[in-house]
């Protein structure tokens, strides 16, 4: 049960740092596009998707749905620990005590 818990943790923190964080734009530029919509109510909708052709689009396209790239941060830590444990397990446990501070700083401000 703990190894389960700490690889969720691990790859809940994983998906938000390629789909949401910062630090990961540039990577997303490359294979995203943003279009901004402007709605009758004076609202802007913003419409993420693929950029490019082949490859590089349906990278943009995954990239774009965070489910998409939760099933991807799973399959990839879950391998990594099951292949090579001695790697993966202090990245997963650095990912897990990132996402569980991060899940109580947003209990905390509110």
């Amino acid at each position: 049960m703990f190894e389960f818990t700490l690889l969720g943790l691990a790859a809940f923190r994983c998906m938000r740092l390629f789909a949401f964080d910062l630090v990961s734009i540039k990577l997303r530029q490359y294979f995203q596009v943003e279009e901004e919509h402007f709605l009758e109510d004076g609202t802007v909708e913003v419409i993420i998707s693929g950029k490019g052709k082949g490859i590089r689009y349906i990278i943009g396209e995954m990239l774009a749905c965070h489910w998409c790239v939760g099933m991807w941060s799973t399959i990839g830590l879950y391998t990594g620990y099951t292949l090579a444990p001695m790697i993966f397990t202090p990245i997963i446990v650095v990912l897990a005590i990132a996402a569980l501070a991060g899940i109580i700083e947003v209990f905390l401000s509110k």
